[in-house]
């Protein structure tokens, strides 16, 4: 089968994927299509909620600028007030009832309790001030009695408008025995400015509920002796249902709840609720913080989580759904038509890959080769000093790189071991003479290319020895070690002893042997060699690069190889 044939090559093999997976593309295709479609409605869901949530949150910020313009106006009244009582000199209740009246006739927002004026009075002249309240005509008027921590004055209730049974309860009560209260006229003092309480209850509902709001307080000051000097408080108390209820007029916030705390304090306190929400369903919640009178206030929108998809949403899962199953039945037809060519064709594609591959690879095995013999020819030539010298030389050259090549065949021209190299271009020198050798390394393995050019110095290296060198007498030793000094790079050295003397003259640095080893072994390996001549015998270090042989022919792309170094006249 076309799949399972050696000769066929990776890149056939890609482009008939959908050959050998013929449902794999429709697949694909309808797969990425319903990527798509589900992105796009993630995007639309996406803008969608973004929308959704820029709308809740432009609602909330609407909202709290009208509960801000509330309170604003709330403050413009207690300052009115306050200059009204501050220009009286003998406070009525009539004069501050018609005030109040002039006042209501503008008022626009619900939530208001009333306006009323409090008296600062010192516990001593709390008799004092009770007697002057009934010769004005409230015969029944009394103070609350402060509690025996109380500070050194009270702050009793005199008027407050409208006259409603809770307000007129409230005359003569002292405002400031309430915490919350106490805090915010402690402010006012402080600031001179209007200062909003904390969370107070202003009584219960009919039901028994608590009715939950809070009181502005402004103070007022006297003038008269050249310094001022405090003389109670305007104050207005507000009921923060109604209070929200009336900023929520000017919204459309249908399905929507909305909650007010006072964030103030060490824990928020709710102030007001309002919507039919279910608090406890899944909501989308935005909040906007607002100050009101000095006093730090939160407003909660929340409406409930959206759980189905858009009308654009659904309508975009359906195209795709539709457009992803008509284009995967194209896909189809089309995938089994490439089959049944492609299987039409295999046949020949594969007999043209085997033939190319065949003649470009032995072309590249033939013209290295040559060009290694044309080199060696080359300096031998010129070394020789006659025809014998010549053949002599150039056959046991050829017949090293025969050794090798015959490694490399063993081996389908893939890795061969140092060993086994050196091995190979020794053995006949040492059967010849005999004497003492010792190979000794780790087992790495050399590419094509870089097997061939340690041979041709391990034949060059032994060559010199027979003749010269240690291997040239029965007592010689030859020592030949090799090591991996990195990852990619393993060293040989060459050591001789026990050999004649090596005569330390010129001449010997510049024989063929030398020359190949230092010139053309040295640039194949595309590393220098340290070749020394010393008196008790030659040493030489080859770094051999470690590389990963190139695949075969059948299986990758050759490139051709550089045509060794010459040596130059």
């Amino acid at each position: 089968m076309a799949a399972s044939n050696p000769f066929i090559k990776p890149g056939r093999r890609a482009a008939r994927w959908y050959v050998r997976f013929p449902r794999a593309a429709p697949i694909g295709i309808f797969l990425v299509i319903l990527a798509v479609s589900l992105m796009s409605v993630f995007a639309i869901e996406k803008s969608e909620k973004e929308r959704d949530r820029a709308q809740l949150e432009q609602t909330a910020e609407a909202l709290g600028a009208a509960l801000e313009a509330q309170s604003l106006t709330a403050v413009a009244y207690l300052r009115a007030g306050a200059a009204y009582v501050g220009a009286e000199d003998e406070l009525e209740a009539q004069g501050f009832e018609e005030f109040f009246t002039e006042m209501r006739e503008d008022a626009r927002y619900r939530g208001v309790v009333g306006i009323g004026w409090a008296p600062r009075v010192a516990i001593n002249d709390i008799e004092a001030f009770q007697d002057a309240v009934r010769d004005g005509g409230r015969s029944d008027f009394m103070v609350e009695r402060p509690r025996d921590d109380a500070d050194g004055y009270i702050v009793p209730v005199r008027f407050i408008n409208p006259p409603t049974l809770s307000n007129r309860n409230l005359v003569g009560y002292d405002i400031s025995s309430d915490a919350q209260i106490s805090a915010a006229l402690e402010s006012a003092e402080k600031t001179g400015r209007t200062t909003a309480s904390g969370p107070i209850n202003l009584g219960n509902t009919p039901d028994g509920d608590a009715r939950p709001g809070f009181m502005l307080v402004m103070p007022v000051y006297d003038s008269e002796f050249g310094y001022r000097q405090l003389t109670g408080y305007v104050f207005s108390p507000f009921e923060a249902r109604g209070f929200l209820e009336d900023a929520l007029e000017s919204e459309a916030l249908d399905g929507v709840s909305v909650e007010l705390s006072d964030e103030s304090g060490p824990q928020p306190e709710l102030l007001a609720r309002a919507g039919a929400v279910d608090m406890e369903a899944d909501l989308e919640i935005t909040s906007e913080t607002l100050f009101v009178a000095a006093r730090e206030w939160r407003l909660h929108i929340s409406t409930p989580a959206t759980r189905a998809l858009s009308n654009l949403s659904l309508a975009t899962l359906l195209f795709g759904l539709l457009a992803s199953i008509l284009i995967v039945a194209i896909a189809r037809l089309l995938t089994a038509q490439a089959t049944e060519d492609s299987e039409a064709l295999t046949w020949l594609e594969e007999q043209n890959a085997i033939r190319d591959t065949l003649t470009r690879e032995l072309n590249h095995r033939v013209k290295n080769t040559l060009a290694n013999v044309l080199s060696i020819i080359s300096l031998t030539r010129r070394r020789a000093e006659d025809i014998d010298e010549f053949a002599e030389s150039l056959g046991g050259r050829i017949r090293a790189l025969s050794a090798t090549h015959d490694l490399l065949t063993q081996s389908d021209w893939g890795t061969t071991p140092v060993g086994a190299v050196i091995a190979a271009e020794i053995a006949p020198y040492r059967q010849e003479k005999g004497g003492q050798l010792r190979l000794d390394g780790p087992e790495v393995e050399l590419a094509p290319n870089d097997a061939l050019s340690l041979g041709l110095a391990v034949h060059e290296l032994a060559t010199n020895a027979s003749k010269y060198g240690s291997l040239s007498v029965p007592d010689g030793e030859l020592d030949v070690t090799w090591e991996l000094v990195a990852k990619n790079l393993v060293r040989v050295h060459w050591r001789e002893c026990g050999g004649p003397a090596v005569p330390q003259d010129e001449a010997r640095a510049r024989g063929f042997g030398t020359q190949l080893i230092s010139k053309i072994v040295a640039h194949e390996l595309r590393n220098p060699v340290d070749l020394r001549f010393e008196p008790e015998g030659v040493e030489c270090t080859l770094t051999v690069p470690v590389r990963t042989p190139a695949e075969f022919g059948l299986r990758a792309p050759r490139t051709p190889a550089a045509p060794p170094a010459a040596e130059g006249k």
